[in-house]
């Protein structure tokens, strides 16, 4: 097989529910690891690690995979270990287990899921799994129906995490120049350019080596040769270009929504990741797309200036989202479960 023709495979090997049915405990185990490992996660970095015992999973993070540029405090980090949770707790009541979740931010930097039997609940969260993605793309400016709004509003709350959700023109118009602040200030930072080319995967080839990263086609790129890709990363990006595209994009979005955790902690930074999760996996059951638009949120000025925008009182915003109607794009890739597995 080519190059493309193996990133095809490798994608409905990974993109998948699971083949066979499966009754052994350990085999089970594993299987709601690698549902963990299709969550969202910063950069796809992939910033996890997992222990299984008999009856317990324990999450934990991979500091390798940090991106202290634009992370410093791994904010973002932990919201990826928030979102692999909540996965493999839909996963695992699909296989008759309710998980329970208790977390170590002192010691360990630990999230233990110990479980236990329960009815079988294969939920519409539970199957969106496998189609949820970040699509970083146009979209097509439909509104989304007022209760179904409701819904993705009411399925994002959880406790110490605050929710801002519009679809007002005024607010995406005011969020837009926020993000194109903190854009601008971001591609003139050669630190965070360089971090950012780190996980740029231009071609099948190179995303099928590193099977993590930001796929050029993924984003809404022309895939390259690498050898052009990092040259035209680093010579010929446009700054204008670039926030041209994320005007473009905002303005043919449905709304946006932004996480904010109201103490910054890890364990709240990790059920704003939850909390998220649960908005993009029934955003995906209702046909919406989405994408992470988080430049303010990486810039602590910028980050402060917003939360005051959307009358955030307490703690910061973690993580900010468009949304709307758009196409389907190719797949990121994941490493092996047997990466992760320590």
């Amino acid at each position: 097989m080519n190059s493309d023709q193996t990133y095809n495979h490798l994608v409905l090997d990974t993109w998948r529910h699971s083949r066979d049915k499966i009754d052994n405990r350990q085999d089970i185990m594993r299987e709601l690891v690698r549902y963990a490992t299709l969550a969202a996660n910063s950069h796809n970095t992939q910033p996890w690690r997992f222990k299984i015992t008999s009856d317990c999973i324990t999450i934990l993070p991979d500091f390798t995979r940090e991106c202290p540029v634009v992370d410093p405090n791994n904010h973002h980090l932990f919201a990826s270990l928030g979102c692999a949770t909540e996965n493999m707790l839909l996963a695992a009541e699909a296989y008759g287990l309710k998980g329970h979740v208790s977390i170590d931010m002192k010691k360990s930097n630990s999230i233990f899921i110990n479980f236990e039997p329960y009815p079988v609940s294969k939920s519409i969260l539970f199957q969106a799994i496998i189609n949820r993605q970040c699509t970083r793309t146009l979209y097509n400016n439909k509104p989304v129906p007022i209760e179904q709004l409701k819904t993705l509003e009411n399925i994002s709350q959880s406790n110490n995490v605050s929710i801002f959700l519009s679809t007002d023109q005024k607010d995406l118009k005011n969020i837009l120049e926020y993000v194109i602040e903190a854009n601008t200030f971001q591609m003139k930072d050669k630190a965070f350019v360089k971090k950012l080319k780190e996980w740029l995967r231009f071609n099948t080839s190179s995303a099928i080596s590193h099977r993590d990263g930001l796929f050029s086609a993924a984003t809404g790129n022309q895939t390259l040769p690498t050898w052009i890709g990092n040259a035209f990363f680093t010579y010929g990006y446009n700054i204008k270009k670039e926030n041209n595209k994320y005007i473009d994009h905002i303005k043919s979005s449905s709304g946006v929504i932004a996480f904010s955790s109201q103490n910054n902690t890890k364990e709240n930074w990790i059920n704003t990741g939850r909390s998220y999760q649960r908005f993009a996996l029934q955003a995906t059951a209702f046909g919406l797309k989405h994408a992470f638009i988080n430049q303010p949120v990486e810039v602590p000025k910028i980050q402060t200036q917003l939360g005051n925008y959307l009358n955030i009182e307490k703690g910061q915003i973690s993580l900010l989202v468009r949304f709307g109607y758009g196409p389907k794009l190719p797949r990121s890739l994941r490493r092996s479960i047997d990466h992760v597995i320590i």
